[in-house]
C-alpha cells in the first residue's frame, strides 16, 4: 500500500533531514514510526502525505508514484496533521461536507458514516457549532472523522493521540484496528510507545533521519520492552 524507495530530503543546509529511507507498509498493517524529536518522522510523513517535495527517491501509494501522480495518491489516503489547519469560520457538519464534496461521497454513506464517527467521539451534539469554538481535542476528533469519511486505503497520522481524552483515544484505537481488517493500512508517529507496542504489528525506528530498525513488533522489541529498545538504539 506504502512504499518508500531510497526516500532522502533536505532543507536549506547540506544535512539530509532523511537520508536513504526504505520502508513498506502493506494493507492490513498497522505500522508505527518512532523517532526522537527530529529524527526525520514528520519530514517523512509529510512528503508521503505529498505536502513536501523531496529530491530523491520515490514514495508509492498504491502502485502509484507520488511524484508522478500526487492527485491520484492522495485520492487514496487520508492525513493528519499533529496540529490539523482546519476552516474555523465553518461548522463543524459544515467542514464534514465540505470534505464529502472534494471526494465526491455519496449523500447516503455521508450521512450514514458522519453519523457513526461523531457518535463515536461524541462530537455529534457539537457538528452544528463553529469550528473556532472548538477545544483542541474536538478539533483533532473533526479532523480524524474527516479522514474516515471517505475509506481511505491508507491513513496517515502524525501524533494523532495528542490532545485526545482517554476514551477518545480508545475510541480512535479500535477504530484503526477495524479499518486494518477490513485492508486498509495506517502509518502513523508516536511519542507513545506504549501504544506504539500495544497496537502496531510492525515498528520503524528512525535516528538522525536514517533508519535504525524496522520489522515486526516482536522482531524490533526482542526480549526487551520497545522502551528499552529505543532509548538502546537512539543513545549509541
Amino acid at each position: 500500500m506504502l512504499k518508500i524507495t531510497n526516500f532522502s530530503k533536505s532543507y536549506k543546509s547540506d544535512k539530509k533531514a532523511v537520508d536513504q529511507l526504505n520502508l513498506e507498509v502493506n494493507s492490513g498493517d498497522i505500522f508505527g514510526f518512532i523517532g526522537h524529536n527530529g529524527a526525520g518522522k514528520t519530514t517523512t510523513i509529510r512528503s508521503v502525505a505529498g505536502v513536501l517535495d523531496f529530491e530523491e527517491g520515490d514514495i508509492m501509494i498504491d502502485g502509484i508514484s507520488i511524484k508522478k501522480d500526487a492527485v491520484a495518491c492522495k485520492q487514496k489516503m487520508a492525513y493528519i496533521p499533529d496540529n490539523p489547519d482546519l476552516y474555523e469560520h465553518l461548522t463543524g457538519i459544515a467542514y464534514l461536507n465540505f470534505i464529502g464534496d472534494i471526494f465526491q461521497i455519496n449523500k447516503m454513506d455521508r450521512e450514514t458514516l458522519i453519523k457513526k464517527y461523531a457518535d463515536e467521539f461524541e462530537l455529534t451534539q457539537n457538528l452544528g457549532d463553529t469550528i473556532s469554538s472548538y477545544s483542541h481535542g474536538m478539533k483533532q476528533k473533526l479532523a480524524i472523522i474527516s479522514a474516515l469519511i471517505h475509506r481511505p486505503k491508507l491513513l496517515i497520522l502524525d501524533e494523532p493521540f495528542v490532545g485526545l481524552d482517554p476514551k477518545a483515544a480508545h475510541t480512535l484505537k479500535t477504530i484503526m484496528a477495524g479499518l486494518c481488517k477490513e485492508g486498509s493500512a495506517i502509518f502513523f508517529s508516536t511519542h507513545v510507545l506504549e501504544v506504539a507496542e500495544k497496537i502496531c504489528n510492525k515498528i520503524a525506528i528512525i535516528k538522525g533521519g536514517k533508519l535504525v530498525s524496522c520489522g515486526t513488533t516482536e522482531e524490533v522489541r526482542g526480549n526487551s520492552s520497545l522502551e528499552d529498545v529505543f532509548m538502546e538504539l537512539i543513545e549509541e
